[in-house]
């Protein structure tokens, strides 16, 4: 017999409690924050966010369950490089069970970034609906090691879950990018693209990645770097001489 029986009682007490999580909830985002703290009770694991995405510079958390994995998110956004960029471009799971001790080429700054961090262990795994790619669920620990086959099994079960919430959020969006229906976590990102396009007339991606450099150069996040550009704290010339 495989380590996870999908009729054990375990099992039907996890996918008891993620179908209970539904229940009450007010909207699909909020049917993902349920999902999300489940899946904290449920597996091995500390921490869990939920991001949507259309690539490495249109990205929008949904959910974060608490400032380390926000940490966590924010400085995915900042490099444009991590697990759950990984997740998403290659549609499949990315378990890192020893994030400090690991050797990882795909996105090396990343790791690096969070050697200080209460960090163990992390694991993506994508949020696909067919061909399409919708973002990633990233689950952290501070300990390290793997998730068993069953955690696995609960986590996927989890992801289906958000991911028929998204796809609702999608199908509900009528003309307008489905993610303009979400919560906005970036929008002093979008404001400091704007001033950065004004200033120097450039293009959008070309805007983020002078935010990006800047905030890499400076060993600070590009949400730091949006805040005082909006604030005027910070001129876009500035970026220019880190």
């Amino acid at each position: 017999m495989s380590d996870f029986d999908p009729m054990s009682n375990s099992a039907g007490k996890a996918r008891d409690a993620l179908l209970f999580a539904l229940g009450d909830s007010d909207s699909d985002v909020d049917v993902v924050a349920r999902i999300g703290r489940v899946c904290v009770e449920l597996l091995p694991v500390d921490g869990v966010s939920v991001s949507l995405m259309t690539g490495t510079d249109q990205r929008e958390i949904l959910y974060a369950s608490d400032e380390v994995v926000a940490r966590i998110e924010a400085v995915q956004f900042s490099l444009g490089e991590g697990p759950c960029f990984e997740a998403f471009e290659t549609r499949r799971p990315v378990l890192i069970t020893d994030l400090r001790g690991a050797t990882i080429p795909a996105w090396p700054m990343f790791a690096t970034e969070m050697a200080g961090q209460p960090v163990g262990a992390i694991f993506a795994f994508p949020l696909i609906s067919g061909a399409i790619s919708l973002g990633a669920m990233d689950l952290y620990r501070e300990h390290t090691g793997w998730l068993s086959t069953a955690d696995i099994a609960i986590a996927l079960q989890a992801v289906d879950i958000v991911t028929i919430a998204v796809l609702d959020l999608q199908s509900n969006s009528s003309d307008t990018p489905w993610w303009t229906a979400l919560p906005t976590h970036r929008a002093q990102v979008d404001q400091a693209i704007g001033m950065l396009i004004a200033a120097f007339r450039i293009s959008a991606p070309h805007a983020l990645a002078r935010l990006r450099g800047y905030a890499f150069a400076t060993g600070r996040l590009v949400d730091e770097i949006a805040d005082d550009l909006v604030a005027r704290r910070l001129a876009p010339a500035d970026l220019d001489q880190p």
